[in-house]
């Protein structure tokens, strides 16, 4: 069975599904060109794709194709049209769970960064320009005994306020589409309400059904000292309302991993002090993308020998 792995993954997960399938495997880190999804399409039995390979609806409707499955390396899927592949008879999976831990560290990161001004004083120390300690230096945000709201409690939402409660005494309320237990002290609330932490954390799925989730109208219903986190997906955000909001003081800061139009990132967030920008870091832990690999590999496997898909989407 031929497979198709579309960016280098680490050795032991290629070794693995060298053992298993015809392996072909791109060296380049830029997602599938539109030439590529099509062939990706037609001349594999099978393809473990990633985040930037955009398999939309029109690749799917160019193409007769022969693969069977789209493995994908991630828990995201918003870049794969699950419907227009499900149609063309293609199975979609994904890798649930093995990036459950990692990513909610660096919703914390991000909200320690952003609050305590972590970013603007390492810049200032690179830079050459500090000139040490005094009392009104860098005054930020408490974090610890502060009000945290989730927006999105599947796994990641539960591990961010797992961390939120027990390691910073936070009060934890959330919204979620569906009524779900946090498994701790907390609250499900409507999502005004939950707008009005004074940390919003947006932990939900990417998609047609979150896109711009976050805009001009719920940007403007959070506190002025407010930080807003993304871990998520980047288009749950407008990013030119948070851009606009930032500039005009209504809210404080926000901590930013994902963005609208990765890897491409507005200018004039990138000018501004007050926002902790990272390079899309959620699994970035070796063994969390060895795990996220082997998990794709058994999706791909359970296909091989026509047993029932782990994680299906």
């Amino acid at each position: 069975m031929r497979l198709l792995i579309t960016r280098p993954l680490p050795e032991q997960v290629m070794q693995a599904a060298a053992a298993r399938f015809e392996v072909t495997a791109r060296t380049s880190t830029q997602p599938l060109s539109d030439a590529e999804l099509r062939s990706a399409l037609t001349d594999y039995d099978v393809v473990l794709p990633t985040l930037g390979d955009l398999f939309s609806a029109q690749v799917f409707a160019d193409v007769t194709p022969r693969a069977k499955l789209l493995a994908n390396f991630g828990v995201g899927y918003n870049h794969i049209d699950v419907a227009a592949a499900r149609a063309a008879g293609i199975a979609v999976t994904n890798t649930p769970g093995a990036v459950t831990e990692a990513t909610a560290d660096v919703a914390l990161t991000l909200m320690l960064m952003t609050a305590r001004r972590a970013g603007e004083g390492e810049r200032l120390v690179r830079a050459g320009q500090w000139q040490g300690w005094h009392p009104t230096q860098f005054l930020g945000a408490m974090v610890s005994g502060k009000t945290v709201g989730i927006i999105g409690m599947g796994r990641i939402g539960k591990a961010i306020a797992r961390r939120c409660h027990y390691g910073f005494g936070m009060e934890v309320i959330y919204h979620n589409r569906s009524q779900t237990e946090a498994g701790l002290p907390a609250r499900q609330l409507p999502l005004d309400q939950v707008l009005q932490a004074d940390f919003v954390v947006i932990a939900v799925p990417g998609g047609p059904a979150t896109r711009h989730l976050i805009n001009a109208e719920t940007l403007a219903l959070m506190q002025p000292h407010a930080i807003l986190i993304n871990i998520a997906r980047g288009d749950v955000i407008e990013e030119s309302a948070l851009v606009a909001h930032l500039a005009a003081g209504k809210i404080a800061g926000a901590g930013l991993d994902v963005y609208e139009r990765e890897p491409q990132i507005s200018p004039a967030l990138l000018q501004m002090q007050n926002v902790t920008l990272l390079p899309h870091l959620g699994t970035a832990v070796e063994k969390v993308r060895v795990d996220m690999g082997m998990m794709a590999l058994q999706n791909l496997i359970a296909h091989l020998e026509g047993a029932a898909l782990p994680n299906a989407v």
